[in-house]
């Protein structure tokens, strides 16, 4: 689904880099949790995997271009816009130029949220938004879902709705899933496998080695990794 070969990166297009010679390749049906101390540019590399990035040397290589993406919330989202779901929906329909606008309700029928849509978007819980972003991240029936810190301003229970609701999406709807993490535990429980960044360098475990290394280091799962 997605290789990196010989990738190098940094934002001023010199040494030292930020990422360094990152090999990579994620197969399809995937879900990758990506995980690292701050600063270990993870959402960095995922925007390197969306193309909104250049690599200095490498490359990505994606094979599909159907591709979803939920941002970080404080970067995609004022919650004191007077607009309703059905309205936040349409306008992404427009961008994607979605002829068929019954996508809106199949976007929210899969995250449980059709009896939302004529509701202000900011009059939402934390968690409901997030899945009414997700919702828009689906219109397109990615093949591919990129999301970036998912249980930001969310509260417990609704955590572990959205984890259980892209786990669903991974599983039965066959989407290979990207996921940066800061909630150790989720990323175990949820994951198929684990991108560690640590000091330029990425490896990428399955879930159960991953496990192993934990056990072997004792590392307290509740701990964050962001």
């Amino acid at each position: 689904m997605i290789k990196v070969k010989d990738l190098c990166f940094s934002y001023t297009g010199k040494e030292p880099y930020i990422l360094n010679n990152i090999n990579l390749h994620i197969p399809k049906g995937a879900f990758v949790s990506v995980i690292g101390p701050n600063g270990s540019s993870k959402t960095t590399l995922v925007k390197l995997m969306l193309n909104q990035l250049s690599p200095n040397k490498g490359k990505v290589e994606l094979n599909t271009s159907k591709i979803g993406y939920v941002p970080q919330k404080v970067d995609s989202f004022n919650s004191q816009f007077t607009i309703t779901v059905k309205e936040v929906l349409d306008c992404h329909a427009n961008a994607l130029k979605l002829k068929d606008k019954s996508s809106i309700n199949r976007a929210l029928d899969k995250v449980n949220m059709l009896q939302y849509c004529n509701k202000l978007i900011g009059a939402l819980s934390g968690g409901q938004q997030q899945k009414i972003f997700i919702s828009r991240a689906l219109m397109g029936e990615p093949d591919l879902l990129f999301l970036d810190e998912l249980s930001t301003g969310v509260d417990h229970l609704s955590q572990k709705e959205i984890y259980d609701l892209i786990r669903k999406l991974n599983q039965q709807h066959k989407i290979t899933v990207i996921s940066v993490e800061h909630n150790l535990r989720m990323a175990i429980d949820y994951s198929t496998h684990i991108l560690e960044l640590y000091e330029g360098s990425a490896t990428l475990y399955d879930v159960d080695q991953y496990k192993k290394i934990i056990n072997e280091n004792r590392i307290y799962l509740d701990r964050k990794v962001e």
